[in-house]
């Protein structure tokens, strides 16, 4: 099998190049336009984990972090912070049991998610404050203070 990398346009199709192949279910299946693949998964996944998509913005004293994570019980959640890394990691679970025949549409993401990001400015991770409401994830992380000063006065012994 070859190792190219597919495109972008490929990934989000599901289809391949003109000369791939693809060991499926029913074996070695040519990709050609309009030809079944594979096991009839149109949309392969490249790695176990899903990338949850954030907002990020600041305030004058904080990094504000939001991510969507309905389905999700707060303490299923995992953040680690340090000084200039956010990561957030969980995992939303199906609970459903619905035979795969009786789908007409099946969209919606289940499994691992994580997102790991880099910091627009340096925070304290000790001084942090994580909400949920409806699905809505909000951290709000204290922006280290460059800036302030202290004066010490010199005893003497």
């Amino acid at each position: 099998m070859n190792n190219k990398k597919r495109s972008f346009f490929e990934r989000l199709t599901g289809s391949m190049g003109i000369e791939e192949e693809k060991e499926g279910e029913y074996g070695v299946v040519k990709g050609k336009n309009g030809d079944k693949k594979g096991n009839g998964n149109w949309i392969e996944e490249e790695n176990d984990e899903a990338e949850l998509s954030i907002d990020v913005y600041q305030t004058p004293t904080e990094i504000v972090i939001q991510a969507m994570t309905a389905g999700v019980k707060p303490e299923d959640l995992e953040l680690s912070i340090s000084r200039d890394m956010f990561t957030i990691s969980g995992k939303r679970e199906e609970s459903r049991t619905i035979d795969e025949e009786n789908y007409f549409r099946k969209e919606l993401y289940w499994g691992k998610f994580s997102r790991t990001i880099s910091l627009p400015a340096e925070v304290e991770p000790e001084e942090v404050e994580a909400t949920e409401k409806h699905g809505l994830v909000t951290i709000k992380i204290k922006k280290v203070d460059k800036e302030k000063r202290n004066n010490v006065k010199v005893r003497s012994i």
